[in-house]
């Protein structure tokens, strides 16, 4: 049986690229099938200038004093440090229709430029994928096939990225422009104590896609330790990021494909 790829930012970008599509009405994520088995993913040496030295971060925010307020309160204070951040990664898709759970593994990168920010996300489990968001496009690499697929986002590129550094860098109060934003408490995530917050999508248009989001942010650093995507289907979807440096050396060759001569591009319209 084939299923849905468990390639989570892939699927949030075509989310809020489909919003920017007149005619489009939905848009359809591609399938995979991918047995689960575990590996570690190999680091990738950090090369270009260093960033900015950073002022030390905020004290985390005590569970006597956890109000939603001091918690975005925080973030944002956070993401005025934030420069980059890499990664490992576990990205888990649930399929309520078969009862089955697949399992990809790897790194993401971020770094924030003056005018946006660059991702990029190496897939190494089951088989290798690359996904790189730079200068307002996604391209997606499946070296298996020898294929990039290409969508661009110039003219929904503040949604996209708003949505891109959801958990990574982003501030605080952005996020009830586009969400109701609700504080579940104070939860210790592999040792790391975050606040916990839910996310509803104020669009109707992103919340047929999920119905609701779930982070859990170490407030100190504006990073996410753990996500949940929930769609109105009764699918789900889980990331778990371990291994976290910030605003650490992050080379430019992370966001460049390894492409071949005979690579074929797509571009969806």
């Amino acid at each position: 049986m084939r299923r849905k790829s468990a390639i989570l930012t892939l699927a949030a970008f075509i989310a809020m690229i489909s919003l920017s599509a007149a005619a489009q009405s939905s848009t359809k994520k591609s399938a995979k099938s991918a047995p689960k088995k575990s590996a570690v993913p190999a680091s990738t040496p950090a090369t270009t200038e260093a960033a900015p030295a950073a002022p030390p971060a905020p004290a985390p925010v005590p569970d006597n004093a956890a109000t939603l307020e001091a918690v975005l309160d925080q973030m944002d204070a956070s993401a005025a440090n934030f420069r980059s951040a890499e990664a490992d990664f576990v990205w888990e898709q649930y399929q309520l229709v078969v009862n089955e759970t697949d399992e990809q593994k790897g790194k993401v990168y971020f770094v924030r430029h003056e005018k946006d920010t660059h991702m990029a996300a190496e897939v190494v489990v089951p088989d290798k994928k690359f996904l790189v968001y730079t200068e307002g496009k996604v391209r997606f690499y499946q070296p298996r096939i020898d294929q990039v697929t290409e969508y661009d986002t110039a003219n929904r590129k503040a949604d996209v990225e708003s949505f891109l550094v959801l958990g990574f860098g982003g501030r605080g109060h952005d996020l009830p422009k586009s969400y109701e934003v609700k504080l579940l408490g104070m939860e210790t995530v592999e040792g790391v104590k975050a606040a916990k917050l839910e996310l509803v999508p104020k669009s109707p248009k992103l919340k047929n896609t999920f119905s609701r989001i779930v982070l859990w942010v170490d407030t100190a650093r504006d990073i996410s330790v753990k996500q949940q995507f929930f769609e109105p289907a009764g699918d789900y979807r889980n990331a778990y990021y371990r291994n976290i440096k910030v605003n650490e050396k992050i080379s430019d060759e992370v966001f460049k494909l390894k492409t071949t001569p005979k690579t074929k591009y797509v571009r969806p319209q």
